[in-house]
């Protein structure tokens, strides 16, 4: 009996115990969960105020996005304005310069002819009246066009570096690009389209020269390319290379000094050919202390001067030339670029004067010319703008004497 009482009283005890261990196991799981639960209110409460401080984000956006709309469109909108205004100052501008006239380098004497006539001084006599009569005729060229004005601007695209020059054969459709400022090759294209239709001055037909070309002053004329070699001592050559039979032919040595350039502005261009109606023409410094430029006449085929004039063009800020009919027209800009100006002429014949003079402006495009090249077989320029080819049509008429 004892021995079951016992067992009874031992069997009463572990149940006992474990009743209080699984009553102690449910609190503990029960404060876990009420734990998990305030958790989870709390996480519930702060993602209700994430999500209300986001719809209160996109609301201030939506507002600051429509603001800054409203202000590109009323940007857009001055810009315009802005542009309207610009349009019509450059309208009033071209009006100004259609009746204002630059500094003529035509020479006092040439002041005969401001009326259109030829009448000299009364104290004169009637002999030497005609003999003035005969020595100023005898000037006049038989090319007796001056320019007008700039017709119409093409731009044509970007390529090549920010100097450089471009030009087009007179005798045929070929153009010849001249990229930098020096090199050993010219690049050439079978025509201006072909141009605007390349990738690049490398997709052109490369042509190696004999030597290398020393600033963007070359020409092409009558069948060869002229340009600008300048030695290690300073000397500078004018040479002339056949494209048809792509040997050397001739070279002479010019009187530059290759530590003056022609142009204040362009460093880079020791002295500058132009071609024209008349032939071929040298435009040059003749030494640092020298304030103008310097005209000389070339024969295209022995590179001898035939004849050379002091132009009384200032250096100074000028920026590129270039020769039409015996006349050369000079450009000038400002050391930060601005709007490119003719404004100094010079006329080889005397026959050009102040009131003939134009004062020609050049479309604001975007910087400064680097090289300025006249074709007399199309009456316009092939300019080099900070890596843009331009094309400048010019409107033409007669000299007053002619």
């Amino acid at each position: 009996m004892k021995p079951v009482l016992v067992l009874l009283v031992s069997t009463a005890w572990a149940f006992a115990e474990a009743q209080y261990y699984y009553q102690g196991l449910m609190e503990y799981l029960e404060n876990r969960i009420l734990a998990i639960e305030d958790r989870m209110h709390l996480w519930h409460e702060e993602t209700h105020r994430s999500l209300t401080e986001l719809q209160d984000l996109k609301k201030q956006t939506s507002e600051t996005v429509d603001a800054l709309s409203r202000e590109h469109s009323a940007l857009l909108k001055g810009l315009e304005e802005a542009r309207v205004r610009v349009d019509r100052v450059e309208g009033e501008m071209d009006r100004v310069e259609a009746r204002t006239q630059p500094r003529a380098c035509a020479r006092k004497a040439d002041k005969v002819v401001e009326q259109g006539s030829w009448e000299l001084e009364q104290s004169r006599g009637m002999e030497d009246e005609k003999g003035d009569w005969e020595e100023l005729h005898s000037r006049v060229s038989d090319c007796v066009e001056i320019i007008s004005g700039i017709r119409s601007v093409k731009i044509l695209k970007r390529l090549g570096g920010a100097k450089g020059m471009w030009t087009r054969d007179p005798r045929s459709s070929k153009v010849f690009v001249f990229n930098g400022t020096t090199g050993d090759s010219v690049f050439q294209f079978k025509s201006v389209h072909d141009l605007s239709r390349s990738d690049g001055v490398s997709s052109g037909r490369r042509v190696r020269l004999p030597s290398d070309w020393t600033g963007p002053g070359g020409a092409v004329y009558n069948g060869s390319l002229y340009y600008i070699k300048q030695e290690a001592s300073g000397a500078v050559e004018v040479v002339r290379y056949p494209l048809s039979g792509g040997s050397l032919t001739d070279t002479a040595i010019v009187p530059v000094d290759g530590r003056a350039a022609v142009y204040g502005l362009n460093p880079e261009t020791p002295a500058d050919l132009a071609a024209d109606d008349e032939g071929l023409w040298l435009l040059y410094a003749g030494g640092g202390a020298e304030p103008n430029i310097n005209l000389a006449k070339m024969d295209p085929g022995t590179l001898d001067i035939e004849q050379m004039w002091d132009t009384r063009c200032p250096r100074e800020n000028a920026e590129a030339a270039f020769v039409v009919c015996g006349t050369v027209y000079v450009v000038y800009n400002t050391r930060a670029a601005s709007r490119s100006r003719v404004q100094c002429v010079f006329d080889v014949n005397d026959v050009v004067v102040a009131e003939e003079a134009p004062l020609l402006y050049f479309p604001r495009r975007y910087g400064a010319h680097a090289s300025l090249k006249y074709n007399p077989e199309e009456r316009q320029l092939y300019g080099w703008d900070d890596g843009y080819q331009i094309m400048y049509r010019l409107s033409m008429k007669r000299k007053l004497l002619a």
